[in-house]
């Protein structure tokens, strides 16, 4: 697999329009049988695009792996019942990082969207210059 370094402009730029596309996926004009889950789709997207740009020369799979494990223990980390944690789930800002409630489809929506992510980056984004490929 040759070596990755992304624009982390371009990606930083990806993570703010998938904010969007998440407060946007918050409205009426999204299908009831997919608003549940878009949300979690979405956030997990989100989180491979701020990966991506953190952490600019992991792999894809890697990027991918990471997302995976940050979303599985934010929403792991739903069932813990720690007075401080609960403090700051109350809060608008806890609520959109941390979520309020753990829920197994959860744990689909995150693995769906961070594949998302995946895939956007590898054959969309590839013919851009939003990442750049290095000999090895």
């Amino acid at each position: 697999m040759p070596m990755v370094e992304r624009n982390r402009y371009h990606y930083f730029l990806l993570f703010l329009m998938t904010i969007a596309a998440g407060l946007f996926s918050r409205t009426s004009y999204i299908p009831e049988i997919i608003y549940p889950y878009i949300g979690d789709a979405l956030y997990a997207v989100m989180i491979y695009f701020l990966i991506g740009c953190c952490l600019a020369r992991l792999s894809s799979l890697g990027v991918l792996l990471f997302t995976i494990a940050i979303c599985f223990t934010i929403e792991m980390s739903q069932l813990l019942n720690v007075g401080w944690l609960n403090t700051i789930r109350q809060t608008i800002p806890g609520k959109l990082v941390l979520g309020q409630g753990f829920l197994w489809s959860d744990l689909i929506a995150y693995t769906f969207g961070a594949l998302i992510g995946f895939l956007l980056e590898s054959f969309l984004l590839r013919n851009t210059k939003a990442i750049h490929h290095k000999n090895p």
